[in-house]
């Protein structure tokens, strides 16, 4: 099982030698896999949670490509309706072709209105959108002679029975994001069902989780994965592991941009996960 972490792209502590740190720490712990997240327009919504500056992840990542040397790049979760599908086609792909095939393009219908509006993008459609952008980033890439796409791997956010049924249709890996055991388990069985109804293959888990390690265990049925003692978090890795997770994308960030200030804290917790998982 691989393991990737999520790297803050956004924020007040967030610069070119911040984001070199993050990569290089990231690779030297021996971790699998460094994705980002994406917005574009920083709009009051966006601004609480994820705020400026914020660095755009195919940029990002094609920076990143020549800082590292083994990682797997991706998003976790470009927002698919903001850009023309053939711009991010090509974006895509040619990260990809560059980087030697260490790209992997999660994608995700969002959520945020006013960006929404921002961008002259209808909020209600997005999830046409995405299914329509995707099916149109798929038949472009299999001009393998232009786009050199590589077979970029989709992975699709979201757990709505809309993004299972997209993830179905066009992706390589279910991503859920920050979720309870309990929730995952059972919407994994869901969504293996669906695609037997169908008879599909069932694609790969590729949940992210959160990373918070605490001294005390937390618990309770809103414990979410990756969250309390490093004992409860190994033992969630293990629990994946048995339902049949290819990779995890931990994600350190706990909602307070001034955490962007302070990356010390989220990397003495990776390390402390690496020192468990990598002897």
């Amino acid at each position: 099982m691989r393991l990737g972490v999520n790297v803050p792209n956004f924020g007040p502590g967030t610069d070119p030698e911040t984001l070199r740190k993050w990569a290089l720490t990231v690779e030297g712990l021996g971790y699998d896999l460094l994705m980002v997240s994406d917005h574009v327009v920083i709009t009051p919504d966006v601004a609480e949670q994820y705020p400026a500056p914020f660095y755009d992840p195919f940029t990002t990542l094609a920076w990143l490509a020549g800082t590292t040397t083994r990682l797997t790049l991706g998003t976790t979760v470009l927002i698919v309706p903001y850009r023309h599908p053939l711009l991010t086609a090509r974006m895509a792909a040619n990260l990809n072709d560059l980087s030697g095939g260490r790209f992997v393009l999660g994608v995700g219908a969002g959520w945020a209105k006013q960006e929404f509006e921002a961008l002259g993008v209808a909020h209600e459609r997005r999830g046409r959108l995405t299914d329509e952008h995707l099916a149109a980033i798929k038949a472009a890439w299999a001009n393998e002679s232009d786009y050199r796409s590589g077979g970029v791997p989709i992975w699709v956010g979201g757990g709505s029975d809309a993004a299972l049924r997209r993830t179905l249709r066009f992706g390589q890996a279910w991503h859920p994001l920050r979720m309870t055991l309990p929730w995952l388990r059972e919407t994994w069985a869901k969504l293996r069902g669906m695609a037997a109804a169908q008879e599909r293959p069932a694609p790969g888990l590729a949940p992210r989780i959160l990373l918070r390690v605490t001294d005390k265990p937390v618990t309770g049925d809103e414990r979410r994965l990756g969250e309390g003692t490093i004992e409860q978090v190994m033992d969630d890795l293990e629990r994946l592991r048995e339902m049949g997770a290819e990779t995890v994308v931990f994600d350190p960030f706990h909602k307070d941009p001034a955490e962007t200030l302070r990356p010390e804290a989220a990397w003495e917790m990776l390390a402390a996960v690496a020192a468990r998982t990598r002897k």
